[in-house]
Formats: structure tokens, C-alpha cells, sequence
């Protein structure tokens, strides 16, 4: 593993030597690809594609990475958000990314080896495709997953209130509503519910990076598309159709992807393992990368990566 992250950037200096980008086209979209490779360089590292949750980018999944080194991570932005581009057909829904997801594949060369990781909505669009394709990706990573419809049980008022905010975005006059969707006051206040960590320089590095990324979508129509997808779908649907082995590492405090339906999910798939970090909620990705990239590394080894 490597060592403690350097303050206040909470990322070591060595992540920037091993990250490339291209630009590649997947089922249309001009798709921004950011890959981590081994360090040192090692043709034989695994492989994690990794798919990063709803108004995300892929630096939401960087402290998890920096504490990877040998691992390759080849992390995309996905279409609408970051610096990738729109679908130019289709809506922005669980099918559509996951035929995105597919096309990307094939276009970076990503075989069966490979293990795909998805967080958040990530897990929604990764668990749909794995079990939509089953022996395309030979393990699977569901970090924080969201295992219950977004509008019911325990995260279910948080849901309505959402859904609220971007219906109103949605009824607006497009400046107005992509000002209101884009609001920093919004921004910090879900950043705020989000955190638990009482780290004052972790909190604002969390802040930081959610006020630099959680604006970076594309447009009004894309996003509100996404969102749409994000509350309309949920990973655990997809566990009587898992047939490869399956990490989930969820947050003792999520809100958001509740820790009794993630122990259901977990305990309806065929070959599974849980991971649970304490005093964490949805944000295990910021506030835990070390125990979470500990299980990552686990799972790996287990499977002879």
C-alpha cells in the first residue's frame, strides 16, 4: 500500500506520473479515459475498470487508486459528465450506459480478465451490465451499492426531496434551471449530508473536490436523463443474475445505499463477499479509500490477479 496521502491535496505526488488520457469513441461519444497504470510498470498488473457514480467524474475514485499502485485503473468519465461528451442517441438511461459501457470495452481492448467496479450509480450501470453479459468481465466490484429503489425505505425522504430539486430544475427556463442545478450553495449542502468524517482538512478537500466536479455535466437534458436513470434502477435487481464473484463495500453510515439492503443483496447473490467500514457513509471513496483498496486487494489476490 502506499503511503499516508500528502496534505491538504490528499493525494500522493506519484498518481499525476502514472495517469494517461485519451479520447475515445464509444457507441458516439467522444469519451475521456483516464488510465492509471502500475507502478512500477508490470505488463501482468490486474485490470479494474471503473465506473464512478451520478454527477460524478473519475476523480471522485482517486484516493482509491493512489492506494493501488499495482493495479492498472482504467477509469472513464462517463458520457455527460467530465470531459466526456453526450450520447448522441438514446437517453442517458442504465440500458444506454451499459451499451456504452459495452462499446468502450471493446474499443480499449478490455477482456474477460478485466474487473469492472462501478460506485454509487456506477454499481447501478456495472451489476445491470455484468448480468446482462454474463463472462464479459470475470469479477465485480460494487463500492457504496445502491440496493433498494431510491424512493423507499430509510433513504426514501432524501429520495423525494431529490426528486423535487431536479423536477423544479427540469420546469424552470433553461438558464434558470441550469444555474439552480449548478448552484454552489445546493452543491455544498449535499456535500455537507454527505460527509462524516470530522477530519476539518478531509472535509475540505471534500468540499473542494465536489465544488471543482459535481457541476461538470454536460447539460440540463442529459443530466436530468441521468438522474431519471439513477432513482428508476437499483444494483440489487440484477443479484439472482450475478454468476461471477462479487465485492460489496459499503459504509456502516450510508444514507443513501442503506447497510441492511446492501446485506440483502448480499446475501442473495451467489457468490459474494461484504465489506463493511465503520463510521463511514457514501462517500467510502474520499473518506476510507485504505480499508476499502485493502478489501480490493483481497479480492484480487483471491482470484489469482
Amino acid at each position: 500500500m502506499t503511503a499516508s496521502p500528502t496534505a491538504p491535496d490528499f493525494l500522493s505526488d506519484q498518481l499525476a506520473l502514472r495517469e494517461r488520457r485519451v479520447l475515445v469513441p464509444a457507441d458516439g461519444a467522444d469519451t475521456a479515459v483516464f488510465t492509471y497504470e502500475p507502478s512500477p510498470a508490470d505488463d501482468a498488473a490486474p485490470a479494474i475498470l471503473a465506473v464512478h457514480g451520478f454527477r460524478g467524474t473519475h476523480h471522485g475514485l482517486l484516493r482509491v487508486v493512489d492506494q493501488l499502485p499495482g493495479v492498472r485503473f482504467v477509469m472513464p468519465d462517463l458520457p455527460g459528465f467530465g470531459e466526456s461528451g453526450v450520447l448522441p442517441t438514446g437517453e442517458h438511461s442504465v440500458a444506454g450506459y451499459g451499451r456504452w459501457l459495452g462499446s468502450l470495452a471493446d474499443e480499449l481492448g478490455l477482456g474477460p480478465e478485466t474487473v469492472l467496479l462501478g460506485h454509487s450509480f456506477g454499481s447501478i450501470v456495472a451489476a445491470h451490465f455484468a448480468a446482462a453479459h454474463l463472462g464479459r468481465f470475470r469479477r465485480l466490484i460494487l463500492v457504496n451499492p445502491i440496493s433498494a429503489p431510491a424512493l423507499e425505505g430509510p433513504a426514501g425522504i432524501a429520495g423525494r426531496l431529490a426528486e423535487l430539486y431536479y423536477w423544479s430544475a427540469a420546469k424552470l427556463p433553461e438558464s434558470a434551471g441550469a444555474a439552480l442545478l449548478r448552484s454552489p450553495a445546493v452543491v455544498r449542502v449535499m456535500s455537507g449530508i454527505m460527509a462524516k468524517t470530522k477530519d476539518p482538512d478531509l472535509r475540505a478537500f471534500i468540499h473542494a473536490q465536489h465544488h471543482a466536479h459535481f457541476s461538470e455535466f454536460a447539460n440540463r437534458a442529459s443530466l436530468l436523463e441521468s438522474f431519471k436513470a439513477s432513482i428508476s434502477h437499483h444494483a440489487a435487481e440484477t443479484a439472482d443474475r450475478l454468476d461471477l464473484p462479487v465485492l460489496l463495500i459499503a459504509g456502516e453510515k450510508d444514507e443513501v445505499a442503506d447497510l441492511a439492503d446492501v446485506r440483502r443483496f448480499h446475501e442473495r447473490c451467489a457468490d459474494s463477499r461484504l465489506t463493511v467500514i465503520p463510521g463511514v457513509g457514501h462517500l467510502i471513496h474520499y473518506e476510507t479509500p485504505e480499508p476499502a483498496a485493502a478489501a480490493i486487494e483481497e479480492f484480487l489476490a483471491e482470484g489469482g490477479a
